[in-house]
């Protein structure tokens, strides 16, 4: 019987021939990052790391949300997090459109009311990474040890710019 995965599990049965697992999971180089969940980004490669080396979240905006929060605590409390970066990017659609203008298009997509839901866009990505920085960095169960950063992905030029 044929599915719509056919195709990933097969890509999925080659990368596993020389997939060696057993890893135990910590993050190998102490980073921890939260970004937009947008195809462009290439979480570890952009910052030189490779599998196993961090911790990445994703989400649309690359937003720091209650249970980004969560997962960060759990990172710098048990898995050797010592540095979180918080990254949005240009071009980003959550940047581009106000909330009901989002929620127009779900509507207009699924033909179902889309207007109770949080979409959470972003009007200035400069003011919401500082925002985000800042919920990271008071958090009660985030050590001040641990280093945390702002920064913009430019998806053209493959570059990071910190946000100040």
């Amino acid at each position: 019987m044929t599915t719509t995965f056919d195709d990933l599990l097969e890509a999925n049965r080659r990368y596993a021939e020389d997939h060696e697992g057993g890893f135990d999971g910590i993050a190998r180089a102490g980073v921890l990052m939260v970004t937009c969940m947008d195809s462009r980004i290439d979480p570890l490669a952009m910052i030189g790391l490779k599998e196993g080396d961090a911790k990445i979240l994703r989400n649309p905006g690359g937003r720091v949300t209650d249970q980004v929060l969560v997962a960060i605590v759990l990172g710098v409390s048990l898995l050797q997090v010592k540095r979180v970066l918080v990254i949005e990017h240009t071009r980003c659609a959550m940047a581009s459109s106000t909330e009901d203008q989002v929620k127009e298009r779900i509507a207009g997509f699924t033909g179902t009311d889309a207007s109770w839901m949080s979409i959470g866009v972003i009007e200035d990505q400069q003011a919401t990474v500082r925002a985000d920085v800042h919920k990271v960095k008071s958090h009660p169960l985030v050590p001040d040890s641990v280093e945390v950063g702002g920064f913009i992905y430019d998806v053209d030029s493959g570059l990071l710019t910190p946000v100040d």
